[in-house]
């Protein structure tokens, strides 16, 4: 909870902090890391402060277990008067103290780490013997300490400078997160085995002209414009959703060109920038520096906000003439919406379907290849899949789905050899559930958003 502190408080907690910075040391006989934050002004805790804190924290464990420096106890404290972490570290002073500069410079929110080292004789290491330099100003990068110790910027300007840091740096840490996730969606869908009509690691589906490769050099080439979507969607946040998601358009054709050109003009993700492209926007569009918004439920809803008129003005506009993509003929023909349908609804198919499908299938012990594959057949019994009309059309595609419809009913949790018998099945038939594909991929990002477990959050 936000509170101002007294200058009593401020000094009785640091009292508090030597007596166990100092018991620490006595007790193992170790140098002793006092990691706290620099915060300027009288609110020292703060949700943003804890989350840049468990940052820290996270590149801390890292580093001492990178450099083989075991940690013998840690003692942890949340309070009004800010967040405390004590390790008592099996290691040279000189050595802990170096890791901890070099942490401490290594990106723009360690400027506000503060991770003193107390040698076991009690004395605290100066950054400048183990090479490090003065620590610059937040404010106007000045060096040293000139601007504190003449007062030269106030509390105000170090505050504002303070949430500066901690905001662009999630931000853009977020971002990574997620085209990380992404990116690991798209390779683990391509990887589940077997998939019903569809490239996997053992046969290319009911396709001739890609395989494995071809999905992975999409994944990998894709990766930026996840990271771009959800800065779009973090830029356009106080703005009307629809305008959120005309820029997501143009970007997705970028896209789109990005993808043929590591494909040699091959369509592995079209409709995955699609989808993918409008849930980032979203997760940016609801996006909080001291807590991303990981509920599924909100992301596709903000979709829902973001596309719905959208889609309402093509579908409306269309006709005979109009009418240039497979699956704008089969809403003239159908009544079929696609994909498209699906974001302005919410994605129904992913939270009410994929998700539960694939939770199911984990509770239950299995695999997470095999929770994938279960969650891909649940979809393909529910949603109206335009290629799979369009490549073998409508009465094949609805005998395939109630294939899948009976199976599940007879096993809600198949084994892997009788989806491997439906993919046979499919393969004969030319059917290819790509559609089903993309939002097992966004099921799986979102499900991997959600349970991410990130110590910084």
């Amino acid at each position: 909870m936000e509170r101002e502190v007294t200058l009593m408080e401020l000094l009785e907690a640091r009292e508090n902090r030597v007596l166990r910075q100092n018991a620490l040391r006595e007790k193992y006989g170790t140098p002793v890391i006092s990691f706290t934050l620099n915060i300027a002004g009288p609110v020292k805790y703060s949700p943003l402060i804890q989350r840049s804190f468990r940052a820290g924290q996270t590149e801390l464990d890292a580093g001492l277990q990178s450099a083989k420096l075991p940690v013998l106890d840690c003692q942890e404290l949340l309070s009004p008067t800010g967040c405390e972490a004590l390790y008592a570290v099996d290691g040279t002073a000189q050595e802990v103290k170096a890791l901890c500069v070099s942490i401490e410079d290594g990106s723009a929110l360690g400027r506000l780490f503060d991770m003193d080292v107390i040698a076991p004789d009690g004395r605290k290491l100066d950054r400048e013997e183990v090479g490090g330099g003065p620590r610059n100003c937040i404010v106007c990068g000045a060096a040293g300490r000139g601007c504190a110790s003449r007062r030269i910027h106030s509390v105000e300007e170090l505050q504002k400078a303070t949430l500066r840091i901690m905001e662009a740096h999630f931000a853009a840490a977020d971002r990574e997160t997620v085209a990380a996730l992404v990116t690991k969606a798209l390779t683990e869908e391509v990887c589940i085995t077997p998939k019903p009509g569809l490239v996997d690691r053992v046969n290319n589906g009911s396709h001739r002209d890609m395989d494995l490769f071809t999905f992975l050099a999409s994944a990998a080439a894709l990766t930026p414009y996840w990271s771009r979507c959800v800065q779009i969607g973090q830029d356009t946040a106080k703005g009307a959703p629809a305008d959120t998601f005309q820029l997501l358009k143009q970007a997705g054709q970028s896209a789109e060109r990005t993808m043929f050109a590591a494909t040699g003009g091959i369509n592995t993700h079209k409709g995955a920038v699609f989808t993918l492209g409008t849930i980032c926007g979203a997760v940016g569009r609801l996006w909080r520096a001291d807590r991303p918004c990981r509920d599924p439920h909100a992301i596709l809803a903000e979709c829902s906000r973001m596309v719905s008129a959208a889609v309402e003005a093509d579908f409306s506009a269309l006709n005979a003439e109009t009418a240039r993509t497979t699956g704008q003929r089969l809403y003239l023909k159908l009544g079929t919406t696609g994909v498209r349908g699906e974001a302005a609804r919410g994605f129904p198919s992913i939270s009410r379907t994929a998700l539960p499908a694939f939770q199911s299938a984990l509770d239950a012990g299995r695999s997470r290849n095999d929770a994938g594959a279960i969650a891909l057949l649940h979809l393909i019994a529910q949603v109206n899949d335009t290629n799979m009309i369009a490549r073998g059309g409508q009465p094949a595609a609805q005998e395939a789905a109630a294939d899948c419809v009976r199976l599940l009913a007879r096993c809600p949790l198949p084994e892997m050899g009788e989806i491997a018998a439906l993919d046979r099945l499919f393969i004969q038939q030319n059917l290819s559930p790509g559609g089903c594909a993309d939002l097992l991929s966004a099921a799986l990002f979102l499900w991997d958003w959600e349970n991410h477990n990130q110590k910084s959050d």
